[in-house]
Formats: C-alpha cells, sequence, structure tokens
C-alpha cells in the first residue's frame, strides 16, 4: 500500500488537504473530489474508472466472476445480497412479508414485526414504576406522561386532579349529572358530546371503525378493541378478588357484583332486583299485556258480529212487512 498527500487552496481561499490511498491498485479518495467531476477510483485490471467506490467494488464483481448485486427498480449496486433484499423493502409495490395469523402483507420485515405484536396482543413495553404493559412503544410513551404531567385542575368532592381546566369541566358532571348534549332526533341528553356522537350512530346505523381480521364492522373504536381480543385471547381486566379475567371491563363489573352482592337492576313495577329476573318480570308483563289485548280485539269482534246479525235480522224483518 502507498500513501501520498496533497494540499491544495481553493478559490475561496481556504486551505485544504486531500488524502489519497492506494490499496490493492485502487484509489481511494475523499469525497471533496466527487463535486469536480473526477473519478478517482480506478480498476487495476481494466483501467476503467469511476467517480464512487462502490461502483467501483460492483465492477471489481464483474471480473472475478461474482453476480452484481443491483436493484432492479432503481439500479442501486449493493456489494452484499442481503444489503440489496433489505433496500428492496423500501419500494413500494410488492408486499412480500405475510402475516400468518390475519393474511395481511407487509413490503418491509420490520412492518410485519411490529404488526404481528398487535396481532398477537403481545406487549413488550412495559413501564418499570408500575408495571403496566402496552403493545407499542407509542401507548407506552404516552401513559409515562400520565405520571410525570403536572395536574393542576383538581376537583373538590373527589380530589382527582386534571392537566387541562375543560377536563375538570367535564368531570364535574360526573357529580351534578348534567347532561348538556342533547340528541336532536330522540332527545336523550348526554353529559359529554363525545358519546352524544357515538349514540347518534344508533340512529345513522353508521359503523366506521372494522376489524382488519374478521371485517365485522363497529360504531365505536371501544367496541372493536373489546371484540379484538376474541382473536387474540388477551383478558386484560382482572378481578382483584378472584384473579379471574375479562376481555371487557363491562363483563368485570358484571363479575364482581358476585362478591359484593350489588343488584342494582330493580322492577319499578314489583321491586325485584335482579337483572335476570327483571328481564323475566318485563317478559311477564308483555305477554299479558298482549294476552289483554287479544281478549280485549275478541270481545270487540263478537260485539260486532252480534250487531251485524241483529241488524241483519231488523233488515229482514222491515223487509218482510213493508211486503205485506
Amino acid at each position: 500500500e502507498s500513501q501520498r498527500y496533497r494540499y491544495e487552496r481553493s478559490f475561496t481561499g481556504k486551505q485544504t488537504f486531500d488524502f489519497i490511498q492506494y490499496s490493492n491498485g485502487f484509489a481511494v479518495q475523499s469525497p471533496t473530489q466527487r463535486h469536480n467531476g473526477e473519478k478517482p477510483y480506478e480498476g487495476n485490471l481494466c483501467g476503467k474508472a469511476f467517480v464512487q467506490r462502490n461502483n467501483l467494488k460492483t465492477h471489481k464483481r464483474t471480473h472475478n466472476g461474482e453476480e452484481p448485486s443491483e436493484c432492479n427498480q432503481c439500479c442501486k449496486d449493493f456489494v452484499r445480497s442481503s444489503a440489496l433484499q433489505n433496500h428492496k423493502e423500501i419500494h413500494p409495490g410488492e408486499k412480500l412479508y405475510e402475516c400468518n395469523q390475519c393474511g395481511k402483507a407487509f413490503a418491509q420485515r420490520s412492518s410485519l414485526k411490529r404488526h404481528k405484536r398487535t396481532c398477537t396482543g403481545e406487549k413488550r413495553y412495559i413501564y418499570n414504576q408500575c408495571r403496566k404493559a402496552f403493545v407499542q412503544n407509542h401507548g407506552l410513551q404516552k401513559h409515562k406522561r400520565t405520571h410525570t404531567v403536572q395536574k393542576p385542575y383538581e376537583c373538590n368532592p373527589c380530589f382527582k386532579a386534571f392537566e387541562r381546566r375543560n377536563h375538570l369541566q367535564s368531570h364535574i358532571r360526573t357529580h351534578t349529572g348534567e347532561k348538556p348534549c342533547e340528541c336532536n332526533q330522540c332527545g336523550k341528553a348526554f353529559a359529554h358530546s363525545s358519546r352524544l356522537q357515538i349514540h347518534i350512530r344508533t340512529h345513522t346505523g353508521e359503523k366506521p371503525y372494522e376489524c382488519n381480521q374478521c371485517g365485522q364492522p363497529f360504531p365505536h373504536g371501544s367496541s372493536l378493541q373489546q371484540h379484538k381480543r376474541t382473536h387474540t385471547g388477551e383478558k386484560p381486566y382482572e378481578c382483584n378478588q378472584c384473579c379471574k379475567a375479562f376481555a371487557g371491563i363491562s363483563h368485570l363489573q358484571r363479575h364482581i357484583r358476585i362478591h359484593t352482592g350489588e343488584k342494582p337492576y330493580e322492577c319499578n313495577q314489583c321491586g325485584k332486583d335482579e337483572k335476570n329476573s327483571l328481564r323475566e318480570q318485563v317478559e311477564a308483563y308483555r305477554e299479558e299485556s298482549q294476552k289483554s289485548l287479544k281478549e280485549f280485539q275478541e270481545n270487540i269482534n263478537k260485539q260486532v258480529e252480534a250487531h251485524r246479525e241483529e241488524s241483519q235480522k231488523s233488515l229482514k224483518e222491515f223487509q218482510e212487512n213493508t211486503i205485506k
């Protein structure tokens, strides 16, 4: 190997040093010469020169029988075929990496790996303070802020604190029972506009949230998230008394009543307070009402029929008397 240094003064007056090294018959020069059109990288077998070192290395493989690694979309050359495969992932179009659970395909391997965590429910990101786990890093980062952010707005009745004043004002409605957001179709009122927007979809039939595994649509995101757990088997809501786990928080709340004995469903007619019993009572009242309605209709029909027969009899008698 040989080395030499070249001293130059540019037109700006700035002094620069370029280092040129000759190794195995190839000239290796600093990037400063790429702008002036020079081709410092020269092959020792054929004398062909190149502006960039990578181009020279690619060319060298044509002499020793190696197959050149060139991208067939952008013609960029690579020294190793593995580097070429990684590079091809940046081009849109063919999606080579397919999820073996849901069949969704991706152009990049890294995208498939990231998707698999959401598909399987794997929670790799754990916060070391509270041990809460998350599927994706951005979920962890968002949760971290709940520990570090200042919450200057405090609710007087329950001392719960909030980062923003409007969040506190929205929370206070849970104590006052205020429901300023009213549906203009059915009159049902809600404490928060977000709940009203979800309710409106029951009138419009809109279901904008679709499961990417089975295609089932849902009116709001929370229903979709709970549904996805039927695919993953995830049960994040655990009873702190018996450790039984559930996919949805409503299922956990219903289960907790087994331990507390709470019976929140009371019939407004007889006072019975079991949910199933309430359903039975409502069904019984419905059947009784239908039975009464049926009897009423039968009585009306009988009276109409009797009146019709009486009218026909009277008409017949009147006609007979007229003929006589």
